[in-house]
């Protein structure tokens, strides 16, 4: 199997709310937009959330999923979620594994782990 490209799909009963948190509190690029949903640049990766595929969300909200997205910063991370009133969970620590990890939720209750690999982490690969 060739895979060309890959995304995550957030099925929500709210999808507009959805919509609005992750274009407007997280401020991810839109990568497209059609009718019923938006499809969201994050890293390398896309966000799509599908207000088509919203009838048969059950009533658990997306505890079962989580979200892994990499910045460049956590302390500017930090202060530009809490300045767009986007709740903490987790406050950011080094985790054993030496990444820096702190964890938010989307409306819908998933959680949503931001990473920063320090510059002397196996990860990290400075192209530039």
């Amino acid at each position: 199997m060739e895979v060309l490209s890959s995304r995550v799909l957030l099925r929500s009963a709210d999808p507009e709310r959805l919509q609005t948190f992750y274009r407007h509190r997280l401020k991810l690029a839109v990568a497209r937009e059609y009718p019923g949903g938006v499809v969201f640049l994050a890293g390398n990766g896309l966000i799509e959330v599908p207000a088509h595929m919203s009838d048969d969300v059950g009533t658990g909200g997306g505890a079962d999923a989580a979200l892994w997205l990499q910045v460049r910063d956590m302390s500017a991370a930090e202060t530009e979620l809490r300045a767009a009133d986007v709740d903490i969970v987790r406050e950011a620590r080094t985790e054993p594994w030496g990444l820096v990890e702190m964890h938010i939720a989307d409306p819908d209750g998933r959680t949503i782990i931001l990473v920063e690999i320090p510059a002397d982490h196996p990860l990290r690969r400075d192209t530039r």
